[in-house]
């Protein structure tokens, strides 16, 4: 039919408010995770247009069969892209939510929570990207600061903002970590490598000899070395 045709526009209207019902029971098996219904249903009906839109029925699928996973994705887009509560990377996200299948499934392995390690290991991606993927599990929604907390017998309650305005010791940590993170990439690749081996993931001296092929004295002695050097230099940077 002639795009400019407007049968087409007629018939284009009719469809897509067939489907809407489609959109509202997409949207209804998504509620109750943080979102409004009525801003999920509203998302749906985007993905019923486009649906619609999209759909060609001489590729053999039915309506029905393209449309489901049309505004599902695009249900599930939302909520990848505009539901979190501060910014985090694309491909954080992405392994966030897939986190939420791979450690009940682990856990069950395991029979207890596993380790971040362990899912890396299970999904084959870095340690580095899962461990920044748990964190933005705390990312996605923001708690109000005047929210009031559990009472008690001998408590009125409280709220987050009650505890605010005092000095907190974390500050001293970050500051730290501010001077020490340059000076530990500039680190020659081994003695970054060690210092990794030993304070992240707490592996013996013996055990990081082995891995290098060295001696464990070697070992103790670069450690000893790298530790003074960077404590010098941070002392300096203070």
């Amino acid at each position: 039919m002639d795009p400019q045709d407007p049968e087409r526009a007629r018939l284009r209207d009719e469809i897509i408010t067939a489907a809407m019902p489609l959109g509202a029971h997409v949207a209804r098996r998504y509620a109750g995770r943080g979102v409004e219904l009525e801003d999920l249903t509203q998302v749906a009906a985007v993905g019923v247009v486009l649906a619609v839109d999209r759909f060609d029925p001489q590729h053999g699928a039915t309506f029905l069969g393209f449309a489901v996973p049309t505004v599902m994705g695009e249900v599930k887009r939302y909520f990848r892209d505009s539901t979190w509560a501060v910014r985090v990377p694309r491909r954080t996200k992405e392994l966030q939510q897939q986190l939420a299948k791979v450690i009940p499934e682990l856990a069950q392995r395991l029979e207890r929570e596993p380790r971040a390690r362990e899912i890396a290991e299970h999904m084959g991606v870095d340690l580095l990207e899962v461990t920044q993927a748990l964190i933005a599990r705390n990312s996605h929604t923001a708690s109000s600061l005047d929210a009031m907390l559990t009472m008690t017998e001998d408590s009125s309650g409280y709220s987050p903002a009650d505890t605010l305005g005092d000095l907190d010791a974390g500050y001293a940590l970050m500051e730290d970590s501010l001077t020490a993170g340059p000076l530990l990439a500039a680190l020659p690749a081994r003695e970054r490598s060690i210092l990794v081996m030993r304070y992240g993931q707490d592996k013996t001296q013996s055990e990081i000899a082995k891995i290098l092929g060295i001696s464990q004295m070697q070992v103790s002695r670069i450690l000893t070395k790298v530790l003074g050097e960077l404590r010098a230099q941070c002392l300096q940077a203070a």
